[in-house]
This record gives C-alpha cells, sequence and structure tokens, in this order.
C-alpha cells in the first residue's frame, strides 16, 4: 500500500496506476472510494462509468497543485497542459 503524505502526517491511502490499462481504468465502476487514486502521467481525466462523484487534484512533476475540480458522473475535466500527476478522489474530499 502507498500512502499520501505531506510533512509526517498521513493524509490518505493511495492506490498508483501507472500502467496505461490500470490508467484507463481509473475509478469506473467503483461503489465507493476509500483513499486516492493516482494516476501518472495525467492531464485530464473522465468520469463515464462512474457511480459517484469525484475530486481530481491536477499537480505538476513537483507535486504543485495546478487545478482542482469536482466533476459529476459522465463528464470530462478540462486539460491542464502541465499537468504530469492526477490525483482522484470521493467527491467533498479535496
Amino acid at each position: 500500500m502507498t500512502w499520501l503524505v505531506r510533512g509526517d502526517d498521513v493524509l490518505a491511502a493511495a492506490e498508483v496506476a501507472v500502467t496505461r490499462r490500470t490508467r484507463r481504468r481509473g475509478l469506473m465502476g467503483r461503489e465507493s472510494i476509500e483513499g486516492v487514486l493516482v494516476l501518472r502521467p495525467c492531464r485530464h481525466v473522465h468520469t463515464f462509468g462512474m457511480r459517484v462523484p469525484i475530486d481530481v487534484a491536477f499537480c505538476d512533476r513537483d507535486g504543485f497543485v495546478l487545478h482542482v475540480a469536482t466533476l459529476a458522473p459522465r463528464r470530462f475535466s478540462r486539460v491542464v497542459p502541465r499537468a504530469k500527476i492526477a490525483l482522484e478522489a470521493a467527491g467533498g474530499a479535496l
């Protein structure tokens, strides 16, 4: 299990999707979301096939947050050109 941390504080359990297949599947079909899903590389996401709204934080290669969005099911995020990483979490978590 991977952890999302800030300093010495554990913020959430993190599942890392680095293969094309795991990034493509993302959080589709899940009834609930625990922790965060880390998509790398990623500049935009969609919520087709999702059952719950999600929060997405797009980060640059250093982890600096460039854009945060809440997406309802069946939506596209905007493209964040400098983003290298996306963190997906349950709606309202970010």
